[in-house]
């Protein structure tokens, strides 16, 4: 039983449990004043999420380089056009 504990794949899914509760709270206000500060945290902590997954049950953590390298960009560029959709949005700046 102790080694299905300091497997680390168990460790990763206490992580994404605990993201879980975070990126819900958060989403019920709790610890920001502003709502889009709330949505915006709680896109990162879904990205940190889906990194973990790709990495880790998808096994791309010992793949090869170009694999991983395909992973964490889609990562960087899907946070970060998330991101820039979402504030942007928020914001009315690309409203018509």
């Amino acid at each position: 039983m102790t080694h299905l504990i300091k497997n680390r794949i168990t460790l990763i899914w206490f992580v994404l449990i605990a993201a879980t509760a975070l990126s819900w709270e958060m989403g019920h206000g709790v610890g920001f004043d502003d709502i889009r500060y709330a949505s915006i945290a709680i896109i990162v902590v879904s990205l940190v999420k889906v990194r973990f997954v790709i990495l880790d049950f998808m096994e791309i953590r010992h793949a090869p380089a170009y694999m991983r390298i395909v992973g964490e960009a889609w990562c960087a560029i899907i946070g970060t056009v998330l991101v820039c959709l979402y504030w942007f949005g928020a914001n009315g700046a690309l409203a018509v």
